[in-house]
């Protein structure tokens, strides 16, 4: 019995792995791969975006080894409690896969899951064929991580609008640390000039051997992706990371919150959000919003400052067209996140 080859695609809130992934999907070639989304919010985003992209993971195949969603935190943390069960059923389809996927939470530890296919349970039937980590290029650019942690966390002590105890750089170097492949994402809005000093900086906390690629809109080939035969989970305990030493970790640091409003107007929405990450401590917001009279549904994406949104498909019959939120930062309080976003579209 052959050993299905994981992938594991890992990176920041927003880098664009859910992207990457579904230019995969669409250009399988042929290939039968099994997906397992982690999502972090209540709501399942990235699930929903991929099952919406035409690929044939709908509702009824989700158990069936096409899309697996662990709504419940981070993968590494909860992977005891459901990874394994979720892995074992693969294993039993293990001639219908011919490769697996795994998108981790962007606010996932990377290692831990790797160190997962070491147990005797997983070994027999899986091999990490590679780490790929996705890198949100032009927030590189911008200087949301620095090659000097001490630098970042002193101008971040010196902010009060900062949260002084993000672990957000050390992640990212991590995520680096343990990567076969990184891909340079959303390089097509960066010059020549930004581009070099963000690969500089990505090299800088990367293993020497491992390859950058430049991409935009993860639009990769998946023979890049697939087949590297890195077998990580033998080499994975000699990758250091900053992680290393702690029996165990939390991220009590992140908040997710999800949040139901009324929207009459896309850039009243916009606005309002955008006023929102400016007063609170929001890494990333997506979701859903149903526009009136509008026959599409509206996906909202950010990272950030950085607001995005565009229609993905019609609404279906029988859909409850209402627009839901997920906000995922530090210290958010729902219902102050939840009246404040409330009077904002109220008073457009």
């Amino acid at each position: 019995m052959h050993k299905i080859p994981a992938t594991i695609v890992t990176g920041f809130l927003g880098a664009g792995k859910t992207t990457l992934l579904r230019h995969l999907l669409t250009n399988a070639g042929g290939r039968r791969i099994a997906v397992i989304v982690n999502e972090f919010g209540e709501l399942g985003i990235d699930g929903e975006l991929l099952r919406g992209c035409g690929i044939g993971c709908d509702e009824e195949g989700r158990d069936d080894g096409n899309l697996v969603e662990l709504a419940n935190g981070c993968l590494c943390c909860t992977v005891q409690e459901e990874f394994a069960p979720v892995m074992e059923r693969l294993a039993e389809r293990r001639e219908r896969i011919d490769h697996l996927v795994i998108e981790t939470s962007g606010l996932a530890l990377p290692k831990p899951l790797v160190q997962a296919f070491q147990w005797p349970t997983l070994r027999h039937a899986f091999t990490v064929d590679a780490v790929v980590t996705v890198v949100d290029a032009p927030a590189v650019a911008e200087g949301r991580f620095a090659d000097d942690p001490q630098a970042v966390d002193l101008q971040r002590r010196a902010d009060d609008n900062l949260d002084h105890e993000s672990p957000l750089a050390e992640l990212f170097e991590d995520q680096l640390a343990t990567a076969d492949l990184v891909v340079l994402n959303k390089t097509d809005v960066l010059d020549a000039a930004a581009l070099a000093a963000v690969e500089a900086q990505v090299r800088a906390g990367a293993p020497a051997a491992v390859k950058l690629l430049a991409a935009q809109h993860g639009r990769l080939a998946p023979d890049v992706l697939l087949g590297l035969g890195r077998a990580v989970e033998d080499a994975i305990d000699g990758r250091h990371t900053h992680h290393d030493e702690e029996e165990d970790h939390d991220h009590d640091e992140f908040d997710s919150v999800a949040l139901t409003v009324e929207v009459t107007d896309r850039e009243r929405l916009l606005q309002a959000l955008a006023a929102l990450v400016a007063r609170h401590e929001i890494y990333r917001a997506k979701g859903f919003v149903a526009l009136p009279g509008a026959a599409m549904r509206l996906v909202v994406q950010g990272v950030g400052a950085r607001l995005d949104s565009h229609f993905d498909r019609a609404w279906r019959a029988g859909e409850a067209r209402v627009s839901r939120l997920v906000l995922i930062g530090a210290g958010l309080d729902a219902a102050v996140l939840q009246a404040e976003l409330q009077q904002a579209l109220a008073a457009g």
